[in-house]
C-alpha cells in the first residue's frame, strides 16, 4: 500500500477532531460570556454597564470559593 493511502485518512480524522474541539471550545466561551453579561447587567435591580476590576475580581474569588 502506498503511504498516502494510509496517511490521508489519519490526517483527515485529526483535522476533524481539531475543528470539533475548537468549535466546542468557542461555543462554551460564548455561552459563558453571555451568562456573565446577563449576571452583570442587572445586579440588585440596577443596570451597571460594566463592573470595576475590583468587583470582577471579588466575584471571581467568591465563585471560586463556592465551588470548593
Amino acid at each position: 500500500m502506498d503511504g498516502m493511502q494510509i496517511a490521508l485518512p489519519i490526517v483527515g480524522v485529526i483535522a476533524a477532531a481539531a475543528a470539533t474541539f475548537y468549535a466546542v471550545s468557542f461555543a462554551e466561551l460564548r455561552e459563558k460570556s453571555f451568562r456573565d453579561l446577563e449576571e452583570s447587567e442587572y445586579e440588585d435591580g440596577v443596570y451597571r454597564p460594566s463592573p470595576s476590576s475590583r468587583e470582577r475580581r471579588a466575584r471571581r474569588q467568591a465563585n471560586k470559593n463556592n465551588k470548593r
